[in-house]
Parts: structure tokens; sequence; C-alpha cells
């Protein structure tokens, strides 16, 4: 059974104590667990290019420098039933060599599996931006897929 591959298919969470991040290659995407009830009024959170506070009623949550930078203006955060809180941060350099090994600067760092997941996710979500209309959903990458994979632009079709 084959579907199309989609930005969302092939998610690569890395679980935090708070809940998780994930990217594409255009985002990073950070889900944090609040209580439920929560209201947009108990939220604080503060969205530069190089750095994420997130607090709710009064309680710290996030605080730190981004990993890379963002696009400060871009940056959104959305409070979901009352009890998810999601912030999509929008990455500057957005190619497929820009795998975020971690949330913030030495915090939340994906295992080494989680990261080499997201690094093979990345690299099919280019191939098929590089080839639309072709089927990668069952696609199987061996080898090196860090920093975007092989290039293959010099080739002839």
């Amino acid at each position: 059974m084959s579907a199309p591959f989609e930005e969302r298919s092939g998610l690569v969470p890395c679980a935090t104590p708070w809940g998780c991040w994930y990217q594409t290659m255009e985002e990073v995407i950070v889900e944090v667990a609040v209580p439920p009830g929560t209201r947009a009024r108990h939220v604080q959170c503060s969205l530069k290019s190089r750095s994420l506070e997130l607090a709710v009623a009064g309680e710290e949550v996030l605080k730190g420098k981004l990993f890379d930078s963002t696009i400060a203006d871009e940056a959104t955060w959305t409070l979901e039933d009352q009890k998810l809180i999601r912030i999509v941060l929008t990455k500057t350099n957005r190619d497929a060599g820009n795998c975020w090994s971690s949330l913030l600067e030495n915090e939340y760092s994906a295992d080494p599996w989680v990261q080499d997941q997201m690094q093979r996710k990345l690299t099919l979500e280019r191939f098929q931006r590089e080839n639309p209309g072709f089927d990668f959903s069952g696609a199987e990458i061996s080898g090196n897929y860090s920093k975007g994979g092989p290039d293959l632009s010099g080739l002839e079709r």
C-alpha cells in the first residue's frame, strides 16, 4: 500500500519532559503538553530569531537560545483544546542539510537514532521536492544522508 509522501508523513518526534519537537525542511514544530483547561491568558510566549521563552501560569517551561536561526516574523504559537501549545518556527536555512540536532543549544538533543531518522526524513522530503509526482512513500535510503544526502543535481536525466 503506497500513499503519497507528504510534509507530515514520516514524522520523527524528539521526546522531551514537556512534550516533543520535530522538524521539516522549512519548520521546527514544538508541542508542549499543558494542564487541561489552560487559557491563552495563562501563556507567555516570546519567539525571537535565535531564542524561545515559554511560561504557563507563571511557571517557566522553555527558555534558551535556539539551535539555529529562525524568521521571527513568521513564528506562531497556538493553544489547542486548552491542553497543547504548538509553536511553529520557520527556519532561516531551509535545505535538507539543515537538520537541527537539538531544539535549544545544548538542550533537548535528539539521540543518535532519532537524529538519523530526522536526517532521513528531510532527505526524502528534499527528493520529493526535486522530483514532483514521484512516489517516495516506500523509499528506503541507505548510506549517508547527513547534510541532506547525496547531491544528484549533476546527474543526467
